[in-house]
């Protein structure tokens, strides 16, 4: 998947629907005009520049996700690291644990995820 930056008001109409998904165009448009104060044409539009960024499809009235939400944010949050520390995990932990303590069942959840990934290898 190629970099994609959500503006906050994509973001916000990403997450409606992937919330509901799959859902009938004129029900987004009900949906975005409760929640965000939204007209027709402004929904639409919005639709539009996410179908542009590869993230959702509306075909044949239906709203889908091309990209779930958790692959989305798994990579966000690699293209964050890559950017952001080199690629370097261990690094991005560092800085991350630098400022806040990892509580007992964090670093539990932590090292079961380092033991399955070595397992997979």
């Amino acid at each position: 998947m190629k970099a994609v930056k959500l503006t906050e008001t994509e973001a916000r109409l990403a997450e409606l629907i992937w919330k509901g998904e799959p859902l009938p165009s004129g029900e987004l448009v009900k949906l975005c005009e409760a929640a965000l104060g939204w007209k027709k044409s402004t929904t639409y539009t919005m639709l539009k520049r996410l179908e542009a960024k590869g993230l959702f499809h509306n075909g044949d009235g239906t709203v889908v996700s091309l990209i779930s939400k958790e692959d989305f944010h798994a990579e966000q949050s690699k293209q964050f690291v890559e950017e952001t520390f080199g690629g370097s995990l261990p690094r991005f932990l560092a800085a991350f644990t630098r400022s806040r303590k990892l509580e007992d069942k964090e670093i539990n959840e932590l090292l079961k995820l380092i033991n399955e990934k070595e397992e997979e290898e």
